[in-house]
C-alpha cells in the first residue's frame, strides 16, 4: 500500500471479547458518509464540526435497530490517520461491535489489516517511522519504565537528534562536493578538524545509542537470570522461593531438572525473567547431558548468572563451576548464592560482594538477593533517558557508524574529498530511512506486521 488511499477501513479498535464498552474504528475518505447510512442522531455527521461526540442508534442493514450508541468525529487533517474518522462507542459483546462492523462493511467499508490506521497515520505524514514503532512498543510493554521510554520516543526526540545529525552530514557534503570544482585551487570549504570533531561526536553518540539497546531490552523483556549450579543445591527451591510460589519439583533426589523452566516476576519496578536450569554434573544419561547443553544456550542470552552452592557441602564447594562460568561468559553478571544457610551452625564471611547467604526453604536473605538484581537493572538502565527499542534502530545506527568511521579514516589517510563525501551522504541517507523518510513496502510490511487489527 503506497500513497494517498481511496478506500474506507474499519476495525475493532478496544479488545474482543464481553467488556462494559467495545469502539469500533473507521478511517477514510468515505467514513463519514458511511456511518451516516447507518447511524441516526438528532443531526447527520456530515453537518456536525470536528472533534465532537453525537449519541444515536446504529441500524443495522435491514433497517432495525442495532445499539445506542455514541459516535466522535474526527475530519481530516486533524485526526489520528489524518484521514477523516469516526470512533463509534457501543456496548461491550462480541455480538455488538459484530453488528456495527457488519453495518459498515455493508455500506462499503472493508475490514482493515493489522496496523493499517498507523500506517496510513505514516503515510499521511502524522508521525514518522520511529514514533509508529514507539506505539508498537507502547501497547506490547508489561513495564512502566519502558512504557516511559517508548513515550520519549514518541514525542519525537530521537528523531529530532536524528534528523539534525542528518541535515549537517548533507550540509558538509555538500561543502566537500564543491571543493571538487576547485581542486586546482587548493581551497577548503569544509574545515578538516572541526569535520573530524563533528564526526567523532556523532560516532560517540551512535555508539551510545547502540550500547542503550541492552538496557532498553532489559526494561521491556525483563531481567534474564540463569539459576545454575550443581544438583541438589536447591535451584529449584530458589526459582520457587524468587516466584512465591510452588512452580518447580523439589525432589532430594540429584538431577531432578532435566529441561529448563522459564517464569516471570515482578520486583518493584523491575521485571525479572527467570530460568531454573539442569544440574551441573559429569553424566552419562543422555537426557541429562542434553539438559546440561541447553542449560547453556539459555545462559548465553542471560544477563544474570547465579551460581547455587550448597552450603552445607563447603563454601568453595561451587567455585570451580563460578570460576569456569565467568571465563566462558565473562559480560554477564555473576553472582554465588550460599544456599542453605539454615542448616549450618554459623555463616562464614563473604569473600566478596558477589557472594550472598540464603535459606531458599526459609527465605533467608532472598530479599537481599532481589534487592541486588534490582541494582543490576538500575545499573544496566541508568542512562536511558534516550534509547534505542528496537532491532531495526540498532542495525541502522551500526551502519551509520560504520560509515562515520569510513569517512574519519579517509580523513585520516588524506583522501580525495569524493571519498569522504561519499560515506557522508551513505551516513545521512541511512538517517532518512532510519525516520522513515526513505522506506520500502517491505519494510512496512515488517513494522506493521506486529500490530493488532484495530491500530
Amino acid at each position: 500500500m503506497q500513497g494517498v488511499a481511496t478506500d474506507t477501513i474499519c476495525a475493532l479498535s478496544t479488545p474482543p471479547g464481553i467488556g462494559g464498552l467495545a469502539v469500533v474504528r473507521i478511517s477514510g475518505p468515505e467514513a463519514i458518509a458511511i456511518v451516516d447510512r447507518c447511524f441516526r442522531g438528532k443531526r447527520p455527521l456530515h453537518e456536525v464540526p470536528t472533534h465532537t461526540i453525537h449519541y444515536g442508534h446504529l441500524l443495522r442493514p435491514n433497517g432495525s435497530i442495532a445499539d445506542e450508541v455514541t459516535c466522535a468525529v474526527f475530519r481530516a487533517p486533524h485526526s489520528y490517520t489524518g484521514e477523516d474518522v469516526v470512533e463509534i462507542t457501543c456496548h461491550g459483546g462480541y455480538l455488538m461491535y459484530r453488528l456495527v462492523l457488519e453495518s459498515l462493511t455493508f455500506h462499503g467499508a472493508r475490514i482493515a489489516q493489522p496496523g493499517e490506521f498507523t500506517r496510513r497515520a505514516f503515510l499521511n505524514g502524522r508521525m514518522d517511522l520511529v514514533q509508529v514503532e514507539s506505539i508498537a512498543e507502547i501497547i506490547h510493554t508489561q513495564v512502566i519504565a519502558a512504557q516511559e521510554l517508548a513515550i520519549k520516543q514518541l514525542g519525537g526526540s530521537f528523531t529530532a537528534w536524528a534528523r539534525r545529525i542528518r541535515d549537517s552530514l548533507q550540509q558538509v557534503a555538500s561543502l566537500v562536493e564543491v571543493e571538487l570544482d576547485f581542486a586546482h585551487e587548493d581551497i577548503e570549504f569544509a574545515d578538516r578538524q572541526q569535520l573530524v570533531e563533528q564526526l567523532q561526536s556523532i560516532q560517540a553518540d551512535c555508539r551510545r545509542f547502540i550500547r542503550s539497546y541492552t538496557g532498553a531490552q532489559i526494561l521491556r523483556h525483563g531481567l534474564r537470570v540463569g539459576i545454575v549450579g550443581y544438583p541438589n543445591a536447591g535451584k529449584s527451591s530458589l526459582f520457587n522461593a524468587i516466584l512465591g510460589r510452588q512452580r518447580a519439583i523439589v525432589s532430594p533426589q540429584p538431577g531432578t531438572t532435566r529441561d529448563y523452566l522459564e517464569d516471570t516476576v515482578h520486583v518493584g519496578q523491575a521485571l525479572l525473567r527467570l530460568y531454573d536450569t539442569a544440574g551441573f554434573r559429569e553424566s552419562e544419561d543422555a537426557i541429562e547431558v542434553e539438559g546440561i547443553a541447553l542449560a547453556r544456550s539459555i545462559l548465553e542470552q542471560c544477563h544474570v548468572i547465579l551460581v547455587v552452592n550448597d552450603l552445607t557441602e563447603g563454601q568453595e564447594h561451587s567455585d570451580a563451576l563460578a570460576a569456569s562460568l565467568r571465563a566462558e561468559f565473562p559480560t554477564l553478571h555473576h553472582l554465588l548464592v550460599q544456599n542453605k544457610r539454615d542448616l549450618c551452625s554459623s555463616i562464614p564471611e563473604a569473600r566478596s560482594e558477589h557472594e550472598l547467604f540464603i535459606s531458599a526453604r526459609t527465605g533467608e536473605g532472598i530479599e537481599q538477593l532481589l534487592a541486588r538484581l534490582e541494582d543490576v537493572v538500575r545499573h544496566s538502565t541508568a542512562e536511558l533517558d534516550l534509547a534505542l527499542i528496537n532491532q531495526r534502530h540498532v542495525e541502522s545506527l551500526q551502519r551509520i557508524e560504520q560509515a562515520v568511521d569510513s569517512a574519519l579514516r579517509a580523513l585520516a589517510d588524506n583522501l580525495p574529498g569524493e571519498c569522504i563525501a561519499i560515506d557522508l551522504r551513505t551516513a545521512a541517507e541511512e538517517l532518512s530511512t532510519l525516520i522513515g523518510e526513505r522506506w520500502t513496502n517491505d519494510l512496512l510490511d515488517r513494522i506493521f506486521s506486529q500490530y493488532c487489527i484495530g491500530k
